[in-house]
């Protein structure tokens, strides 16, 4: 599998990459093993760039993520954290569904885009995941937190970097607009877009691809099946975390209908289309088993032909200006 640099950065990821939210107990629970060979199958796969995070499962990814990839040597892969909420004991019992993962809520999250607040994030996280160094940190979710995380956050982050405690600086969010602040008004290597830059959806190519472009700032992109609708549309799919709206399902539907007349799939599909963007150096996919990673890296190698881009665009699914894998010649 090829790799890319984090903007000016030393730090390289495979074009395919490893989320870690599912195996936080995203939803359901992942048990231990099933966990464990998820990485495994990824390494096997060529996969070398791992993400991961304190809110997800509660420090439970990172952990996970630690102990499933001490058996490599820490030269051979690429791994990523997230700074902007701080887990504080958190004695009331019960479970974090409510937040979306399937553990005891044995911490609370705090928002915290402080320069303090990030330096103790990151501590943290290196604890949980055993490891001395990350190659990567982004500033998570800083939506209502634009000030400090601006302010405070980013200096920090920067700061960090010219001490050589991390590689590469960035910012991931579930929106364009404020990536492509971070992108414009300061000196990241690298935002991670999810969600916003997908087969259904295109906001990111409006002004953040082309601004990242522009300045040589990487863009990772996450939820290239829009949280599930693109990898299994059916009633019941979800979107955006939560049920599929109709009129996204019945476009869901079409495009794996599209898919299957040219002897594609709709996953191979929604994969390929997001590493196409040259700004674009990784794709980011979570899984919750070894099958799972096992068929994103197929679906990954095996892009669509360009007659199925042409006919995107014929019917107007996909505007003329998005880079696509294929084309045929003129």
């Amino acid at each position: 599998m090829t790799a890319n640099r984090l903007g000016g950065s030393a730090v390289e990821v495979s074009t395919l990459a490893f989320g870690g939210a599912v195996i936080g107990n995203l939803y359901t629970e992942v048990s231990e093993e099933q966990a464990q060979e998820a990485v495994a199958t990824a390494w096997q796969q060529g996969i070398r760039y791992f993400d991961t995070a304190p809110h997800y499962g509660l420090g439970l990814s990172e952990r996970r993520l630690g102990a499933a990839l001490r058996a490599h040597p820490r030269t051979g892969y690429t791994i990523s954290t997230k700074a902007g909420r701080r887990l504080e004991p958190y004695g009331g019992g019960g479970d974090d569904l409510a937040n979306g993962f399937a553990v005891p809520a044995t911490h609370r999250r705090v928002w915290d885009f402080s320069a303090d607040g990030v330096r103790r994030s990151i501590d943290a996280s290196l604890q949980r995941l055993g490891l001395d160094r990350v190659d990567a940190v982004y500033l998570h979710d800083p939506d209502d937190h634009a000030e400090q995380a601006f302010r405070e956050g980013y200096p920090a982050l920067e700061k960090l970097r010219s001490e050589g405690v991390v590689g590469a600086i960035g910012a991931g969010m579930n929106q364009a607009e404020m990536l492509t602040r971070f992108v414009r008004d300061t000196d990241v290597d690298v935002v991670l877009c999810a969600g916003r830059y997908t087969l259904l959806e295109q906001p990111a190519l409006t002004e953040l691809l082309p601004a990242a472009q522009e300045r040589g700032t990487s863009v990772v992109i996450g939820g290239a099946f829009n949280s599930g609708l693109l990898a299994d549309p059916k009633p019941g799919a979800t979107y955006n975390y939560a049920a599929a709206p109709a009129g996204l399902l019945d476009r869901a539907l079409h495009l794996k209908a599209v898919a299957a007349l040219h002897g594609t799939t709709l996953r191979a599909a929604a994969l390929s289309f997001c590493a196409a963007h040259p700004a674009v150096a990784s794709v980011l996919v979570g899984a919750r088993s070894a099958a799972e990673v096992r068929d994103c890296a197929e679906q990954f190698a095996a892009p669509p032909p360009a007659a199925f881009w042409q006919q995107l665009r014929a019917e107007g699914l996909l505007p003329p200006d998005a880079p696509v894998p294929a084309e045929e010649p003129s």
